[in-house]
């Protein structure tokens, strides 16, 4: 999953409106942030198997402290205590915690039997990434249910809230479509800083289009 946990955080801004979209974007990356900082680290690894199918081309099974449950629940907890300390807004709290837990479910349905329940735990997965077109559809959905959501929930404040909030949706979906045909990367560092570096610039794209813009008329401002 890339745009499916995206569209998660974009969906989640029409129960949380005071919550930043930044914030709701890192919520369900969360996993996919702390995973490139313990590859690099050496706490967890990413190998790279080849193939014709670019969903199953990198081999992610050693990654227990990022991705399992346990560990997803512990650091969505985690989460919503600094954003509840933070802020005081107790929805957007338990909204950010469910979103770290998310990325869980959405993988859980997407990979391999490679999802650890606990660190050193049995490891589950539909792998719905086994086909290409199965996942873009149920992924593109997602996608565009999420970004739909959120655009009925918020307006624009002035032109950036406009226009770059529609340039963010089209270069997460440019990205999206150029990962399927990029040739895997040389190294697991290489992979992790590039991934994390990403994440980080979309958390940051997502604070910024989201300033510019406000909870639209008649929704919810709790």
């Amino acid at each position: 999953m890339f745009i499916g946990h995206f569209a998660l955080g974009f969906a989640a801004k029409r129960i949380a409106p005071r919550t930043s979209l930044g914030t709701l974007l890192a919520a369900p990356e969360l996993a996919d942030i702390l995973f490139p900082l313990f590859v690099m680290l050496g706490w967890e690894k990413v190998a790279f198997a080849g193939g014709t199918n670019p969903f199953l081309s990198i081999t992610l099974d050693q990654y227990p402290l990022s991705h399992s449950l346990l560990a997803l629940v512990a650091w969505g907890i985690v989460f919503a205590l600094l954003y509840r300390w933070r802020t005081g807004y107790g929805r957007g709290a338990v909204v950010v915690a469910l979103l770290v837990v998310s990325h869980w479910v959405l993988d859980f349905v997407t990979h391999r039997p490679d999802m650890p329940l606990y660190p050193g735990g049995p490891k589950v997965g539909l792998e719905l990434w086994a086909s290409v077109r199965g996942t873009l559809i149920v992924e593109g959905l997602l996608f565009a249910a999420g970004v739909a959501i959120y655009a009925r929930a918020t307006r624009a404040k002035d032109a950036i809230g406009r226009y770059a909030f529609w340039g963010f949706v089209l270069l997460l979906l440019a990205l999206y479509v150029a990962s399927l045909f990029s040739p895997a990367p040389p190294s697991g560092s290489e992979f992790a800083a590039v991934g994390l570096i990403l994440t980080v610039v979309f958390v940051g794209l997502g604070v910024w289009v989201d300033r510019h813009r406000e909870p639209s008329a008649g929704s919810a401002t709790a």
